[in-house]
């Protein structure tokens, strides 16, 4: 049987809402919508760009701390608030998964708070990453 394991980034949503950062089971990595959620609230206010490199920090320190290496995603979906934002976000996603090359989706969706232009989430197979 496989065990679950789960995360939580400290923000206090996940909590009240009952959900995870992320969850492992086996050696599946499913990654929750992560924002640019700070300990002092939004990061990176105004900036696409800037909100779509934290979630993405935060995403990688969920997968690393489940056992698992950005290089394992294999799956993932991008929110925009704005459809002009796409480019920049993509691009972000570019400098981390260029590599990598996960399957991914992009669309754009009104998300909770005002504040918030980009939404994140990943899939992850630990032990799927490329080697050397």
């Amino acid at each position: 049987m496989n065990e679950r394991k789960s995360v939580g980034s400290g923000v206090s949503w996940e909590e009240e809402y009952g959900y995870s950062r992320g969850v492992r089971v086996g050696d599946h990595i499913y990654i929750a919508g992560t924002t640019a959620t700070g300990p002092d609230g939004v990061v990176a206010p105004g900036d696409a760009a800037g909100q779509a490199r934290y979630a993405l920090d935060k995403i990688e320190t969920a997968i690393t701390s489940l056992g698992g290496v950005l290089g394992d995603v294999v799956r993932t979906r991008i929110y925009v608030v704005s459809i002009d934002d796409w480019k920049k976000v993509g691009r972000v996603h570019g400098e981390r998964f260029g590599t990598i090359r996960p399957a991914n989706t992009l669309i754009r969706a009104d998300l909770i708070g005002d504040e918030y232009l980009v939404e994140i989430e990943a899939d992850a197979i630990v032990g799927s990453a490329m080697r050397g």
